[in-house]
């Protein structure tokens, strides 16, 4: 199956250049040598919770730390901000399947909370009006459990395969589910790594270490203002 939804994703992300373009929740945190050299700040820390799929998860890499959650850790740390970068990413995920998990991982105290999934929805082709709702449905239990919380939307794409009609309103529906949540929207979560076979591994899926330093880039330019 992952070598089926691979080839899927290969062509999608192939496309997507030309236009110029199993692992559990875990705590990420930076490692000792580098959390030493950074300042340290005071105080009870916040926490941003990254919840996704193997994207997220750092699937393929040869542990989470290169991934690019474990990189924004570093840099909170090494800029003295006080958040804790959590992972809550799980490879294969589905938007039914967060909505499912979601209440499991909302146990714990969160601040700011970073939604990306979608992407294997688009590989099974589920119908947008069930993502829609899916993904609305996990912003909604976020913001009743944790009010104050802000919510960061990583948008994404579906493959040129599934025809133009879908892929519109795949893609549409993002910036919708931002409005109306008054979440922050990340307009596409593969900015400049899609697609680009320096930047991914061999399944032309997953970013390699060098993707997820762009990746970190894409997310922290929305982030960022909201720390």
């Amino acid at each position: 199956m992952i070598l089926r939804l691979g080839f899927i994703l290969a062509f999608c992300f192939a496309f997507f250049s030309c236009k110029n373009t199993g692992e559990s929740a875990q705590n990420v945190v930076a490692p000792a040598a580098e959390a030493q050299a950074a300042p340290q700040p005071t105080g009870k820390k916040k926490k941003i919770v990254f919840f996704g799929d193997s994207l997220t998860a750092a699937y393929g890499l040869p542990d989470a730390s290169k991934g690019y959650v474990s990189l924004l850790q570093h840099r909170l740390d090494s800029l003295g901000l006080p958040y804790t970068a959590v992972n809550a990413g799980l490879s294969g995920e589905t938007t039914a399947g967060g909505n499912d998990r979601v209440d499991w991982v909302l146990k714990q105290p969160l601040d700011i909370f970073v939604l990306e999934l979608g992407g294997n929805d688009a590989l099974r082709g589920i119908k947008t009006e069930e993502s829609v709702k899916n993904l609305g449905s996990i912003i909604t239990k976020v913001k009743a459990k944790y009010p104050e919380a802000k919510i960061v939307l990583a948008g994404m794409q579906a493959p040129p395969n599934m025809g133009p009609d879908y892929t519109t309103k795949f893609k549409a529906m993002y910036p919708m589910l931002a409005q109306e949540h008054g979440a922050t929207l990340i307009p596409f979560f593969l900015e400049n790594v899609g697609g680009v076979p320096a930047l991914n591994q061999g399944d032309r899926i997953h970013p390699n270490e060098a993707g997820q330093l762009v990746l970190l880039d894409n997310v922290w330019e929305v982030l960022q203002p909201l720390l």
